[in-house]
């Protein structure tokens, strides 16, 4: 079985500026996401993505924006050497009604373990907020709570230097 890393999208892999990121005018990767996703990969796992995009629902913008904005993403990764496994996205907002997919609902992360044959238990959940880890954590996977807009490889390495410590049976 596989070993993922799954990723918040808005203030992980791109600046999260506050207020939704609507548009692809909008969408900045944060300088250190694509060294960290090098590392990652090289580390020997899959790189899934998982985020609300609770805008939908509000009407702030569509799937369409989303979609160009992770068409855009996949594009980086790949010239990256880092391609995306796969993109989970819930348009569902708690105002607007109630869903199973919506972090911290465990829903997109488990749906992705069943698709890609991915093992929890030796996977991670990165993310800027705690239900982002409650996420991860109803599906069995650990995380990592990291600052809003921070620097994803010093998550990057503190996840490998974990694994490197661990005794091999």
């Amino acid at each position: 079985m596989r070993a993922a890393i799954f990723l918040d999208r808005d203030g992980v892999i791109n600046h999260d500026p506050g207020d939704y990121t609507k548009h692809l005018d909008e969408f900045h990767v944060l300088p250190t996401v694509m060294e960290a996703l090098r590392k990652f990969v090289d580390g020997g796992f899959d790189l899934v993505i998982i985020t609300n995009q609770g805008g939908i629902a509000k009407g702030l913008y569509g799937h369409a924006e989303v979609a160009a904005i992770h068409a855009h993403l996949e594009r980086l990764c790949e010239a990256n050497g880092t391609p995306l496994l796969g993109t989970y996205y819930s348009p569902h907002h708690p105002d607007y009604g109630a869903s199973l997919s919506r972090k911290p609902g465990s829903l997109m992360i488990e749906r992705a373990c069943a698709r890609y044959g991915i093992d929890p238990g030796r996977s991670w959940m990165i993310g800027d907020k705690p239900r982002d880890l409650e996420a991860g954590a109803g599906a069995g996977v650990q995380g990592v709570l990291m600052p809003v807009n921070g620097e994803l490889t010093e998550v990057a390495d503190r996840i490998l230097s974990t694994l490197q410590q661990e005794p091999h049976v």
